[in-house]
């Protein structure tokens, strides 16, 4: 069994594989322009963050009904649950639903219906975070928390994310501020392809609590030391950047040098059908390309569960104090 994780950089939409592509677009009566699957997975082949985009959201179109989005989640958390993952914090975009004519309702409650048993089914404990699409305006990203109003019982947070240069963090600052009001989880992607000012800024601006990503921290040596000092979780997700050319080759990522030099780091999947990998295959991953020990990898896990949003109550204390004492019990023999 793998090391107890939580994964806290998981779109949900990007865990649509080919096989339930096909099975939804068939239930659905949606025409995808591949003959199969296989011809899909030759698609997965990006040159950066915007070609995955294009994919990625031309994709979404089978995804019509609530069943649809309860499948695709609990299809997500019986592979996470087989990957050592205990708990879940779950990205969704609702704009791009919206776009499509697919109410946020039907796109909630449908997840909803897969995170409410996932704890019985899958042993997976959830959290459920809506994000705004960044290229997209900040009144369309005001119009969607707006919309979400009625379900805010079934969202613990927000969060930022899609193609990220050009877009800074501050021209979401009052949707943010707007969240924080309703009593939001506030996170942010950051130092991706944007610059470390982007990290800097959501920190500042947003008032985010975790920054998603933030490779690019290490550009910025002020900025690493406020990180370190502040203990700022970076949810970075290797494969990811492998395969969206932020980084050449998974041997020059900067993970191992963040550990040494005392962040907070925790490593996950984002988009795992498309990046070629799901949580644990990312931690064997940077063990044999960055020589990530065993001590290393359970700082990781470690990290993962004191950075999520388990502080609600005594019950969720509890929760994280028994994820953290699995993280210490387990042996890697």
């Amino acid at each position: 069994m793998p090391i107890p994780k939580a994964e806290l950089h998981l779109h949900i939409e990007g865990t649509l594989e080919p096989e339930l592509a096909f099975a939804l677009a068939a239930r659905n009566d949606v025409e995808l322009p591949y003959a199969d699957t296989e011809e899909l997975r030759k698609a997965y082949l990006f040159e950066d963050l915007q070609s995955f985009l294009d994919l990625y959201y031309s994709l979404m179109a089978v995804l019509r009904t609530e069943a649809d989005f309860e499948e695709l989640a609990d299809a997500y958390l019986t592979r996470a649950a087989a990957q050592g993952v205990r708990h879940a914090e779950i990205f969704f975009d609702p704009q791009a639903h919206i776009a499509r004519g697919v109410s946020i309702g039907t796109v909630i409650e449908g997840l909803s219906r897969a995170l409410e048993h996932s704890e019985e089914r899958h042993g997976v404990s959830t959290r459920l975070i809506m994000c705004f699409l960044r290229d997209q305006s900040a009144e369309s990203a005001m119009e969607t928390l707006e919309a979400a109003k009625p379900y805010l019982h079934r969202i613990i947070g927000v969060g930022l994310d899609s193609a990220e240069v050009g877009h800074p963090p501050v021209k979401f600052k009052e949707v943010y501020e707007a969240a924080a009001a309703l009593g939001l989880r506030l996170v942010a992607h950051a130092g991706e392809e944007g610059p470390p000012a982007y990290i800097t800024e959501s920190l500042d601006v947003l008032r985010v609590e975790r920054v998603d990503h933030g490779l690019r921290c290490m550009e910025d040596p002020e900025l690493v030391e406020r990180l370190v000092r502040e203990r700022v979780p970076l949810t970075l997700c290797p494969l990811s950047n492998v395969r969206l050319r932020a980084i050449d080759i998974l041997e020059e990522h900067p993970l191992a040098r963040m550990l040494d030099a005392g962040l907070m780091c925790t490593v996950n999947s984002d988009d795992p059908a498309y990046f070629g990998g799901y949580v644990d295959d990312t931690f064997h991953a940077v063990h044999e390309a960055l020589g990530i020990g065993q001590e290393q990898l359970r700082t990781l896990a470690r990290n993962s569960f004191e950075a999520a949003f388990l502080d609600r109550d005594a019950a969720d204390e509890e929760l994280r104090a028994r994820y953290l004492a699995e993280v210490e019990a387990y042996s890697f023999d």
